[in-house]
């Protein structure tokens, strides 16, 4: 098949992209290199591969219906895997005009592009973040009253809401996963990679955001990328939505801090907390989720959160 990987350079599509490669699909990777290359490196440098045409890769800003049409029009595209959003909460907290390009107006511009080419079959990557600040529900994918508490939630459900117009008007065959932290090798940001370089900086003490009690499930890369090509194997039509996550409890932030000094064999770290419940203003400091559904599929993650958050941190230190 051939597939188009929108946000296929960065950490989680790249992984998708190796897995859709492995499995014999022809790939189309579109991204404008946010995090540069690095996650693609491997690919860019086969030579036989990106000969072959199994491998092609746009530098591209996706927000711009142009260059989508572009792509669409010079490939005979099957099924898109759309993966393309900003990733970094706290930079798009800063500058909302970030999530409104990068995740919203780039679903519009894919959409559009399917459209017009007459694609039916997407997959997109959502996020727990559409939920907002529900504490202490079990959250599943027929929640009401979801309410983001950050503009990147905000992006991403305007982006399922519009998805869900095309579906309907369009025919699709849609699958949408709502996810939380994802980790794994090659990761680019996010707490891990924050207190490694901090403690790399000063090896005698870690500040951490926040109170350091905030709580939330971490999936390994491998699991999430297993569990996307398995549903998207055939496409059915309309939309499909399900939540992923771990097994069991997350992981607070504490914890994550204990075992990046464990990985690092430092002794003696005073941890300094900036205070408040949480790391920044848009942050939802834990939440519960029901993963029933996608588990009746017979899909299971391999790794518990803290299994996942501890397989990260020597994944880090290998390189």
């Amino acid at each position: 098949m051939n597939i188009l990987v929108a946000g296929g350079a960065g950490f989680i599509g790249a992984h998708l992209v190796d897995a859709l490669l492995a499995s014999g699909d022809n790939v189309i990777v579109a991204d404008k290199l946010i995090f540069g290359d690095y996650n693609i490196q491997h690919l860019l440098n086969d030579k036989e591969l990106v000969d072959s045409g199994k491998y092609k890769f746009y530098q591209v800003e996706l927000s711009d219906q142009e260059n989508v049409d572009k792509i669409f029009s010079e490939n005979k595209i099957e099924a898109v895997y759309h993966m393309a959003a900003n990733s970094d909460i706290q930079k798009g907290g800063k500058e909302p005009s970030i999530d409104f390009n990068d995740t919203l107006l780039t679903t519009r511009a894919i959409l559009e592009g399917m459209r017009k080419a007459n694609v039916k079959n997407l997959f997109f990557a959502s996020t727990s973040a559409v939920y907002g600040e529900m504490l202490d529900i079990d959250l599943n994918e027929t929640t009401g009253g979801i309410k983001p508490a950050s503009y990147y939630g905000g992006a991403k459900l305007a982006s399922e809401a519009l998805i869900s117009s095309y579906t309907s008007m369009c025919d699709m065959n849609v699958v949408i996963f709502r996810f939380p932290n994802v980790i794994g090798p090659r990761l680019t940001h996010g707490v891990i990679f924050d207190f490694i370089k901090k403690l790399g900086k000063n090896p005698r003490e870690l500040e951490i955001l926040g109170n350091g009690t905030q709580c939330k499930p971490y999936i390994y890369v491998h699991d999430l990328v297993e569990a996307i090509t398995k549903l998207t194997k055939e496409w059915t039509l309309g939309e499909q939505v399900f939540n992923l996550s771990v097994l069991g409890e997350g992981t607070t932030v504490t914890r994550i801090a204990e075992i990046v000094v464990e990985e690092l064999g430092l002794k003696n770290i005073e941890f300094k907390y900036t205070g408040s419940d949480r790391g920044w203003k848009g942050d939802v400091p834990r939440f519960k989720y029901d993963i029933s559904k996608v588990l009746s599929t017979g899909w299971r993650p391999s790794h518990t959160s803290d299994e996942s958050v501890r397989q990260t941190v020597r994944d880090a230190l290998k390189k």
